[in-house]
């Protein structure tokens, strides 16, 4: 899997060291987990893993491989207590912080809650950065793109001296320089080409938003080449990842971006303003498939899916039930969401957790991109800790 790629691994500070101990590694892609067992080499680990991977490949098979399962963005308190049964009995555990896969190849914001995960395991701390994964195969464009190079360094960045020594912020500063990443910085700055005819394809999905005429959701691709039916303006990806403006369409004096994640955090910044003004909302029918077990998905037919200062709220019919219910899943509960591009090929999806129970929400109209409903997520939150966990009003 990794040969095309001509892996070459890094160990820093890594002599000497056996387990057990933590590993957090940057999540780019599926690769991910082909090139972190063979950064590990020769130890074995356990991996946190979300539970749609155990129904997907089969759980037999997701136990034997050390599969610890759980759901994305609650607070699962009984996944730490095996992960410390894991570190207690001499073993290592691997933990992909982000929660799910770069969006433009580019690292997410982690919980506070790593660093104090770190000092409660009360073991060494290890980070794998990866490169060139994301590139091989981005999130919005799944098929595998010869010409990306593999690279990754594993580090020891805490001795378990160290990590009793060490705050937990400083612990979390550590980690987030760690695992910081820019996938297209790289490949530009080691000028290595990806020739995939369509390497544009599915951008769209995270650049849904013109930049000349600020449109949504009037983006789309083909091949190379992305552009706007709104006003006519085009990019065209060239095979170093850069995109160069070649129409601006029927617009003047307008903001160009030949950085994709420099167009990305605009975006953010737009959704950020919405939040502010009290302007974003969401409000559509969806369609809902429930998740309670690693066995098989249970088709809860439509229900309603809104989005404001507040958190979501899904109404439907629960399985089992009459009546329909509405969940309340709040800003202050999630930093983030789990998006999906083009899911099992049905399209654009973003799951909602219970501790009991996993929902995969899927548009059933216009205005339904993933990527701005993460932004928006993610800002909530953050006014929810600017205001010191006091609950969110109109005001916030």
């Amino acid at each position: 899997m990794t040969r095309s790629g001509r892996l070459k691994i890094h160990r820093l500070r890594m002599k000497g060291l056996k387990p057990p101990f933590l590993v957090l590694g940057t999540h780019h892609a599926f690769m991910d987990f082909f090139v972190t067992p063979l950064a590990l080499f020769p130890f074995r680990a356990n991996y946190v893993s979300e539970l749609e991977g155990f129904e997907n490949y089969g759980e037999w098979l997701y136990r034997q491989a050390g599969c610890l399962g759980t759901r994305k963005f609650i607070c699962d308190v009984a996944l730490v207590r095996n992960i410390k049964k894991v570190t207690d009995r001499g073993d290592i555990l691997v933990l992909y912080p982000e929660a799910r896969y770069a969006n433009v190849g580019t690292s997410s914001n982690l919980p506070e809650s790593v660093g104090k995960l770190a000092k409660y395991l009360d073991v060494p701390l290890v980070t794998i950065h990866m490169r060139g994964n994301y590139l091989q195969s981005p999130i919005w464009n799944l098929h595998k793109q010869r010409g990306a190079r593999l690279d990754a360094t594993i580090t020891q960045q805490f001795t378990r001296e160290e990590v009793r020594g060490a705050s937990v912020a400083e612990i979390n500063e550590r980690i987030r320089l760690a695992l910081t990443y820019d996938e297209y910085a790289w490949q530009y700055e080691n000028q290595f080409s990806i020739r995939y005819p369509k390497r544009a394809e599915g951008l769209e999905y995270v650049l849904y938003q013109c930049p000349h005429c600020g449109a949504e959701f009037c983006m789309q691709t083909k091949n190379a080449d992305l552009h706007c039916r709104n006003c006519g303006a085009h990019w065209h990806m060239t095979e170093l990842g850069r995109l160069t403006c070649t129409d601006i369409g029927n617009c003047s004096a307008t903001p160009d971006f030949d950085h994709i994640p420099d167009w990305y955090e605009w975006e953010r910044t737009q959704v950020a303003n919405e939040v502010a003004d009290q302007s974003y909302s969401l409000d559509m029918a969806v369609h809902i498939e429930a998740l309670p077990n690693a066995n098989h998905f249970i088709d809860l037919g439509t229900g309603r899916l809104t989005h404001n200062l507040h958190g979501f709220q899904l109404t439907f019919t629960e399985y089992g039930c009459k009546q329909e219910t509405t969940m309340t899943f709040s800003s202050a509960s999630m930093f983030s969401v789990h998006t999906e591009y083009n899911y099992r090929g049905k399209g654009q999806c973003i799951t909602l957790s219970t501790d009991d129970n996993t929902y995969f929400i899927y548009p059933l109209g216009n205005g339904f991109n993933v990527t701005k409903i993460q932004f928006a997520t993610e800002y909530l939150h953050q006014i929810w800790i600017a205001n010191k966990n006091a609950p969110l009003t109109s005001n916030a």
